[in-house]
């Protein structure tokens, strides 16, 4: 599949007048794809049943005579004005009880069924008016499903829906007073309409409650997908996706993404790298205008495995953004570089957001391909260049890597109830691991925790998995493969209670978690032979081989066989330690990179990528910043 380039463009925001000539420029710099449609209910139907397709009609005309596909996205992260007259309950409620109200986007309540049924009724018009439209490449549902806390609701609807998904679950009072462990502080409920939302509690909630409110949460945004997905597939045979974004943990993407067809994300490393990193203000200055090392190609192996080996980027920042701390321009070939990275991991397609620069509302300082006056801004011109490179390179071929990363939402959660410490956050220590691979010079693809095949890996890793299912161990054991698991591996049950046999109970491997504590950060627990443990400590028991012990002579890290087990949480420096002498057991070359260099193998193409402000040396080559290397 040849490797495509696209846009996101709203016509209904400039004059219909200059729709031809954006359409016509965006054909001649060589893209593909434009994305139309995802905010513009309110221009589709300005009050209720007044329908106004013709404008839409004309705008998918004009793409298509310009030899343009479209991606058409379903208008119902924008609810407009008019809907809360007729659902004046259908927004979200936030934690304190404050209603989420109009005046921005995703001012709706995922449970609230009245809104659903609107988002359905508006879809199955698009989907019946251009279903089979032959410009109609690919549909996106909804956009950004999370974005800006919008998981979790709080509202009447929301709290109607969880009693009906908790009499579900557990069909009784007594069964859910059992499985929560209600009798802890005069907790348990008679009755389920007694049982209220996990909020404005004095203290912290049963966690067995608010990780049910977690998974309930999650399944409501699968559940309001599904109606639009089922809707577009009746009338409609072009692919189906939604388009994620950066560390959004608060629902299952696996679980949306066994409905679709292509998952994609929205991938903005300036912005990323200031909002939802926890690094130090050095690395942050080192990679301002880059972003950071990892964290896109993070997301790029997640959502490939979230689409089935089908994903593209829907929205790549092509400069400046506006919603970030602090917001600075991309190094000068950035946007070709954040292309190029995208396409070795396996993209599709890139899109930009967004063709033009809006000169109004809240997303005017946010760059575009093209300058507000239409003149062309600097993404433009490197843009078109990788359409020509595109054009002239032969594609590029994908294959599995050796190493797996296992990724697990619920695990996120679990730990976001009961973190046990400051700082100990799953995304967190997944991608520091995630992070140690690559400075090996390794390439990893990021599997959900529900894999029941792990042929052809030669080692897997399942850090943080505290609620694996049980036929994961088998599965990995089956393989063959260099394993490791821990730290806190197993250790709840799904009804958030310590199991007995204490964890981590892996079959094979003599192994107890006998105690846990957490750590400052500046009191970290030093490893023999180098590194340290910080912030998570398990004290471990059991006949395990011990391969290294901590400065108490305490177990770290014991093995049976392939199958190691990890009692802490390593910095950087003890974590490659032990990647290093785990991929030497499973026949995995690695090799220290230099600081700012990561490596994708892309089949038998070596991407070579260097992510920082300076050029950087290596295996003989000078590779300038925002430059890489295609062997």
């Amino acid at each position: 599949m040849k490797r495509t380039l696209g846009t996101c463009y709203y016509p209904e925001h400039w004059p219909e007048d200059i729709w031809a000539e954006d359409a016509a420029r965006m054909a001649d710099m060589g893209l593909t794809w434009v994305r139309i449609g995802e905010f513009a209910w309110s221009r589709l139907e300005p009050a209720p049943g007044d329908l106004q397709f013709d404008w839409m009609d004309r705008a998918f005309d004009t793409l298509a005579q310009a030899g343009l596909k479209i991606v058409l996205g379903t208008p119902t992260a924008t609810p407009p004005r008019w809907m809360l007259e007729r659902h004046p309950d259908m927004l979200a409620v936030d934690a304190k009880g404050r209603a989420r109200g109009f005046g921005s986007r995703r001012h709706y309540c995922f449970s609230h069924d009245g809104y659903r049924a609107e988002a359905v009724r508006i879809t199955a018009l698009l989907a019946e008016r251009y279903g089979r439209h032959p410009a109609l490449g690919a549909w996106q549902t909804d956009n950004e499903y999370g974005c800006h806390d919008t998981v979790l609701s709080y509202s009447k609807a929301a709290r109607r829906a969880f009693r009906d998904w908790l009499a579900q679950r557990y069909q009784s009072p007594e069964a859910l007073n059992r499985a929560w462990g209600n009798v802890f502080w005069s907790m348990e409920y008679r009755d389920f309409d007694e049982i209220e939302l996990p909020n404005l509690t004095v203290t912290e909630p049963n966690p067995a409650h608010a990780m049910d409110f977690r998974r309930f949460s999650s399944e409501q945004v699968a559940r309001f997908n599904t109606a639009q997905v089922e809707t577009i597939r009746a009338r409609s045979d072009a692919p189906i996706s939604h388009n994620y974004m950066g560390r959004i943990t608060e629902f299952d993407h696996f679980a949306t993404g066994r409905q679709l067809d292509i998952a994609t994300w929205d991938s903005y490393p300036l912005g990323f790298l200031e909002d939802r990193l926890e690094e130090a203000d050095a690395h942050k200055r080192r990679y301002a205008r880059q972003g950071d090392p990892d964290f896109q190609a993070f997301h790029h192996d997640l959502y490939r495995s979230v689409g089935h080996g089908r994903w593209w980027v829907m929205e790549q920042q092509p400069g400046p953004v506006n919603w970030a701390p602090h917001n600075p321009a991309p190094l000068p070939g950035m946007v070709r570089f954040w292309t190029w990275e995208a396409f070795a991991h396996g993209a599709e397609a890139v899109c930009y957001f967004r063709w033009r620069q809006a000169p109004f509302a809240q997303e005017q300082m946010h760059a575009g391909l093209l300058r507000p006056d239409h003149a062309e801004a600097v993404g433009h011109a490197e843009a078109a260049a990788v359409a020509a490179e595109l054009a002239a390179a032969p594609d590029v071929e994908t294959a599995k890597a050796p190493v797996a990363l296992i990724f697990d939402y619920q695990s996120a959660w679990s730990w976001d109830v009961q973190p046990q410490g400051r700082g100990c956050d799953y995304f967190r220590l997944v991608f520091e691991v995630y992070r140690g691979l690559r400075k090996l010079g390794l390439s990893i693809e990021i599997l959900p925790p529900d894999t029941g095949d792990f042929t052809g890996y030669d080692l897997i890793l399942a850090p943080g998995l505290d609620m694996p299912p049980p036929d994961l161990i088998p599965a990995i054991a089956a393989s063959g493969a260099q394993a490791l698991f821990g730290p806190r591996f197993g250790s709840k049950t799904d009804t958030f209670a310590i199991p007995v046999p204490l964890p981590p109970a892996i079959s094979g491997l003599d192994v107890v978690v006998a105690r846990v504590e957490t750590l400052r950060p500046d009191m970290p627990v030093p490893v023999a032979g180098g590194g340290a443990i910080t912030l998570w400590r398990e004290h471990l028991e059991g006949g395990a081989q011990v391969l290294d012990r901590d400065a108490d002579s305490l177990p770290v890290l014991v093995h049976a066989g392939p199958l190691h087990y990890l009692g802490g949480w390593p910095d950087p420096t003890y974590l490659a330690r032990v990647l290093t002498r785990l991929a030497g057991a499973a026949g995995v070359p690695v090799q220290e990179l230099p600081e700012d260099i990561r490596i994708r193998q892309s089949g038998p193409t070596r991407f070579i990528f260097n992510h920082g402000p300076d050029p950087a040396e290596f295996e003989g080559t000078r590779i300038p910043p925002a430059g890489f290397l295609r062997r």
